[in-house]
């Protein structure tokens, strides 16, 4: 039976954990790219997105990087989880603009990993910078066995 390559493992992984992922689909994220340790994933700032000063609430921006870093923990197709997570609020986002996320793995070590997310706007200026803590956990996103 032939093995599957890093990048092929990544994608499954992207494809079993998309079918439950309820949230990004509410938020109507999208999973851009993904490779072992890296993802990018975009969306659009909606009105229902905006805070009481008119820009883009810190938890939507939040939650976009958070889903980046997920995916990019999860790519090898091992059950990964948030042991912690920090952002630094740099620029505003506004409505109607294409915010995109970018994880990049800094570093894995047995079951630890420190993922960095950089969310920018359209124009690439920095919006938010997130670093997210991975804990992986028992279990697998799908059978490698199977085709």
């Amino acid at each position: 039976m032939p093995r599957i390559s890093p990048k092929a493992r990544a994608e499954r992984c992207r494809e079993a954990m998309h079918i439950n992922d309820r949230a990004s689909k509410w938020f109507e994220m999208s999973i851009d790219e993904i490779a072992p340790g890296q993802a990018s994933a975009s969306m659009e700032v909606q009105p229902h997105h905006l805070n009481g000063h008119d820009i883009c609430h810190g938890g939507v921006i939040f939650t976009l990087a958070d889903t980046t870093f997920a995916y990019a923990c999860n790519s090898y197709n091992q059950t990964v989880v948030a042991q912690h997570n920090t952002i630094s609020f740099i620029a505003p986002a506004r409505l109607g603009e294409r915010l995109y996320a970018r994880a990049t793995e800094t570093s894995k070590a047995g079951r630890n990993g420190i993922y960095d997310v950089i969310v920018t706007g359209e124009n690439g200026r920095e919006i938010a910078a997130f670093r997210g803590c991975s804990r992986v956990i028992q279990g697998q996103h799908f059978d490698e066995k199977e085709p």
